[in-house]
């Protein structure tokens, strides 16, 4: 038979896609069950199972890249355009909580008291911990930004100090997130302003979250040297999630924050 080159690679089988969509279906009646005062412990078996199950799919993904030599550059340019199209998503799903946003603060309904905020809501000085994490966000994507320009420069030392320091931002943005809601004087159940507030500033929550365990991720490779100057797609995608995640904020901030002050 003869052998023909080509650019792609034929991915061996998985269990870890199927696993991974029943497991998330699961997890979601668990929680669903919770919220209407039942108990399950399935909720947390399904939690332990995503989690593992997205632990060895990142160690697959990283021995075809990285032992394998699978990713050469037309593969990673691919792999690029996917990254892309999965932020272009992202994007939409955020544009739909400031389209919600704007259309309940700009024409505030009857039961709302025609008001928005709605009376006897304490809303959050912008000038504290929201203008704090705005800066702590800005500051983090100046710091990976730093970090990739030094691995483009193959000094690793300082790339490592840089991601490290990005890290520690991140990880101070989700604690000042968590004291502002608990400081919190209104609850998700209070009008569409309570659960429109909750629902983005937590979904944003939820992604600093999965950017920071990339950037932890990338991290452990960079020690590891599983990266060179020209070949880093890892920490590329994770460098530009970190930034789409900044933009959100500033937005979530001007609109959420400032908006209703």
């Amino acid at each position: 038979m003869m052998k023909i080159n080509q650019p792609y690679f034929i991915l061996s089988l998985s269990p870890w896609p199927i696993l991974m969509a029943f497991n998330t279906f699961n997890l979601m009646i668990s929680n669903i069950m919770i919220m209407n005062f039942k108990m399950n412990m399935m909720s947390l078996f399904n939690l332990l199972m995503i989690i593992s199950i997205s632990i060895l799919w990142w160690r697959d993904v990283i021995r075809e890249s990285t032992f394998q030599g699978n990713h050469n550059f037309y593969i990673m340019n691919l792999i690029k355009f996917s990254m892309i199209l999965f932020i272009i998503s992202e994007m939409f799903l955020f544009i739909s909580f400031f389209w919600n946003f704007l259309h309940n603060s700009l024409a505030p309904s009857i039961e709302l008291g025609l008001n928005w905020p709605p009376k006897n809501i304490m809303f959050f000085n912008p000038l504290l911990i929201p203008l704090l994490n705005t800066i702590i966000l800005l500051t983090s994507s100046f710091t990976v930004t730093l970090a990739h320009l030094y691995l483009l420069n193959n000094s690793k030392k300082k790339t490592i100090i840089f991601m490290n320091l990005t890290i520690i931002l991140s990880i101070y943005f989700l604690m000042l997130q968590m004291l502002e809601y608990k400081q919190a004087t209104f609850t998700f159940s209070d009008s569409i302003f309570g659960s429109s507030f909750y629902m983005a500033t937590g979904f944003h929550g939820l992604h600093v979250i999965i950017g920071t365990i990339f950037l932890i991720i990338n991290l452990m490779r960079m020690i590891k040297l599983h990266f060179s100057h020209i070949h880093h797609i890892s920490f590329e995608l994770g460098a530009w999630y970190w930034h789409f995640i900044d933009i959100i904020w500033l937005f979530l901030y001007m609109t959420f924050y400032w908006w209703n002050n």
